[in-house]
């Protein structure tokens, strides 16, 4: 049985057939290649073979290599490709309108076969920790999901809480960066309700002392389940799985901390959470209005919640009701 080849697969564009040849020679042990003497039938193998990378000359005829990755990077199936220039073009000026184009590097002729291979090398291995992280923060979301959908949830509850998150961060003061990593974090604040058993998590009624005792301990198998990191998204996931029901006055759990003892994005995760949860329908109530849920935050402040957030989660709500109304549950 024939093994699929994994190589990469590396598309060249250059109408001279000596210079694909000289590709050809410095790139065929390594990669699986491509070739294209035009702009047009250059885009048509990207639509058609998803290379991994494209090396591409500037001065072609018809289309330029300018416009070539222009026309990539504007539609949103190729725009993820990258482009490394090849060229003999060597002026400062010209190398700038190639990044502007959305190149990711820029290599003049005659070229030099280790840096070729250098740079191919480098830019691809770039390509795999994209692909990497981006799968692991899919990994991370379906988890978040998953323990939503057993505590009879669509999923969509972390979907909103996380984008209220996002914002009520950047009110706080997180830069765009830090507030997408609370952003991505947020659905696994919940997780640990993987570890807890249904006759608790889905009763109709009250729950006693010991069943709420051992609901409690869902922050603390979140956090197990998550995992200690050093830094990095999964690390916030952690804290936000291990601080989202702590309250400002010290009345929370697992730990009792008392005020901005308590981390910023336990804080955040703690009034979005609730606010998403007062105004969704649950089977055991109706969906609160926004005035009621708004009023019960200002009710809390100092209590439950951290008053400045509160605050300035109420600045937002323009924010906060655009999100409501694009990931709204279905009748």
């Amino acid at each position: 049985m024939n093994q699929p080849n994994t190589r990469p697969l590396i598309l060249a564009v250059d109408d001279e057939a000596s210079n694909l040849q000289l590709l050809r020679q410095i790139l065929q042990d390594h990669y699986r290649l491509l070739f294209a003497k035009d702009g047009a039938r250059a885009l048509e193998l990207v639509r058609q073979e998803q290379p991994d990378l494209v090396l591409l000359d500037v001065m072609m005829p018809g289309m330029s290599g300018y416009e070539v990755c222009a026309a990539l990077k504007a539609h949103p199936a190729t725009a993820s490709v990258p482009v490394i220039f090849v060229t003999a073009l060597t002026e400062t000026a010209d190398e700038i309108e190639g990044f502007e184009a959305g190149a990711v590097d820029y290599i003049t002729k005659p070229v030099s076969p280790p840096v070729v291979r250098a740079r191919v090398r480098t830019h691809l291995s770039l390509v795999r920790m994209e692909a990497l992280r981006a799968s692991r923060l899919e990994i991370v979301q379906r988890l978040g999901l998953a323990a939503e959908y057993k505590d009879n949830e669509t999923g969509l509850h972390v979907i909103r809480m996380s984008h209220f998150s996002r914002v009520l961060g950047i009110a706080a003061g997180l830069n765009e960066l830090e507030a997408d990593d609370l952003l991505h974090a947020a659905p696994m604040h919940d997780v640990g309700k993987i570890g807890i058993p249904d006759r608790i998590l889905q009763k109709p009624g009250p729950l006693d002392a010991d069943e709420w005792k051992i609901m409690q301990s869902h922050v603390t198998i979140g956090a197990e389940i998550i995992g200690e990191h050093t830094s990095g998204m999964l690390a916030l996931a952690r804290n936000i799985a291990l601080t989202h029901h702590e309250k400002y006055d010290g009345s929370g759990y697992p730990n009792g901390l008392v005020g901005e003892a308590i981390p910023l994005v336990g804080r955040i995760v703690a009034i979005a959470d609730v606010f998403d949860a007062l105004t969704s329908v649950r089977p055991y109530k109706k969906a609160w209005t926004e005035d009621d849920a708004i009023a019960f935050l200002h009710e809390q402040k100092g209590r439950h919640f951290d008053p400045q957030l509160v605050d300035l989660f109420t600045t937002r709500l323009p924010a906060i009701r655009e999100i409501r109304t694009r990931w709204a549950e279905k009748p």
